[in-house]
């Protein structure tokens, strides 16, 4: 299951991760903006959200300032969360993360079906497929695997 975990909006109210599950299922997806790994695959995971069929949220460890940068600079549309130093990390050690990114997807239950750390193909390509969509474009590079 899922731990309910407390992050701040970029605005810096507070909110849990619980909150955040709706009837549909939530891709949860931890990063750093300074992990190159991250910023090859978030761009994947906005195609995802762009599908409209999975919620998806990133998680950052870093400040609101470093967050919107990051989604301006990398084209990232979908809603970023702060998991901060200040706060300890909450939902980040809740989650027993050892490195980022870490993404996980979370039924509407709570239950988690799908936790990938750092990059790997397959299984971008299994949310991808449950968003009803393929994340990679005809002809594009994809790696099998990058560690976080």
């Amino acid at each position: 299951m899922a731990p309910a975990g407390l992050l701040r909006q970029l605005t810096g109210e507070k909110t849990s991760l619980a909150s955040l599950r709706g009837d549909k299922p939530l891709v949860a997806a931890f990063m750093k903006v300074s992990c190159p790994v991250c910023q090859m695959t978030f761009p994947f995971l906005d195609r995802v959200a762009a599908a409209g069929t999975l919620d998806v949220i990133g998680i950052g460890q870093d400040h609101a300032g470093a967050l919107q940068s990051f989604c301006s600079k990398f084209g990232i549309r979908f809603p970023m969360l702060m998991d901060s130093a200040e706060d300890g990390y909450p939902t980040s050690n809740a989650f027993g993360l050892s490195h980022v990114p870490t993404v996980f997807l979370i039924e509407p239950g709570g239950e988690i079906s799908l936790a990938m750390e750092g990059f790997s193909k397959v299984q971008m390509l299994e949310l991808g497929r449950r968003a009803g969509m393929d994340p990679f474009l005809p002809g594009e590079y994809v790696p099998e695997w990058k560690s976080g």
